[in-house]
């Protein structure tokens, strides 16, 4: 009977958090802020990915910084199956002895200080410089290539993350058009001239850009130099429209927005001049 009675009392006791928890959402909703819902990324380019806003994020930077060096989009593939395997994507503060960061690389060996390291560009620049200096990496595995740079204890390791890695590559190179749709949180990080100055700038950093106008309050606008560009560009400001405030991205005839997080077609209309114009959240 004393079971019974317990078993009893711990269902009520749930049926009554359920209820509570049901009359919050009714009455708080639309306020509730959901990250594991509300922040990700779905890659689609003959393949789908799926990564949530900090991923997303990493692996934007990381394309970039290899495009920026001139590097193939197989370095791309490999650096991201690497970042994929070491890291999940994720600029790590610690890991396996002194390691750190998107690659885990260790001060002990020669990588940079922690605090270099930490830093998601001078560390996929440090990546692409090892990868170069290998004699005949274009022709090997991705998995082979990653291990003569990283010298892991799990070699064969890297390459179950070849598939993904070359998705995400060719939308992040601009192989694929809208290929890159994020949901953003209702509350960005940033907003504002604020978000203008800092997405400017970052988009400069990655791509080595130069001339974008860091004044506008609004957004930014950049002139690409090929459709390719365009594609390259606009999944980069899609990709980081989380930490950076992006409310709109519109390139051609689509447009990606915030609030839907899809690219969808404007009829009759086109982004000027062939420009790629990203628009930030409003102050307040």
């Amino acid at each position: 009977m004393r079971t019974r009675a317990a078993v009893a009392g711990g269902v009520v006791l749930i049926l009554v958090a359920v209820i509570a928890i049901w009359l919050v959402v009714r009455q708080v909703g639309d306020r509730l802020q959901l990250p594991a819902l509300s922040q990700k990324c779905t890659v689609q380019a003959d393949g789908r990915v799926a990564l949530d806003a900090d991923q997303m994020a990493n692996a934007a930077t990381i394309a970039a910084i290899g495009a920026k060096r001139g590097m193939p989009e197989r370095a791309v593939v490999v650096a991201l199956a690497t970042a994929y395997q070491e890291s999940g994507l994720r600029n790590l503060a610690d890991g396996d002895r002194d390691s750190v960061g998107l690659f885990q690389q260790r001060p002990s060996q020669g990588w940079g200080t922690p605090a270099q390291i930490r830093d998601p560009r001078y560390a996929a620049n440090r990546f692409y410089a090892a990868l170069k200096k290998v004699r005949g990496w274009e022709k090997m595995r991705v998995t082979d290539a990653a291990q003569r740079v990283q010298r892991s204890a799990f070699p064969e390791a890297y390459q179950k993350w070849a598939d993904d890695s070359e998705v995400l590559s060719r939308a992040l190179m601009g192989d694929a058009t809208g290929a890159v749709a994020c949901t953003v949180g209702r509350t960005p990080v940033m907003h504002g001239a604020a978000a203008a100055a800092q997405l400017t700038r970052n988009l400069a950093l990655d791509w080595g850009l130069q001339g974008l106008d860091p004044t506008d309050p609004t957004g930014l606008a950049v002139t690409p130099g090929d459709q390719r560009d365009g594609w390259r560009y606009a999944h980069w400001l899609v990709s980081h429209a989380q930490d950076h405030g992006v409310k709109r991205v519109r390139f051609g005839d689509l447009e990606w927005t915030a609030r839907d997080g899809t690219w969808d077609r404007v009829t009759g209309q086109q982004s000027p001049a062939g420009q790629v114009v990203a628009e930030v959240f409003n102050e307040g």
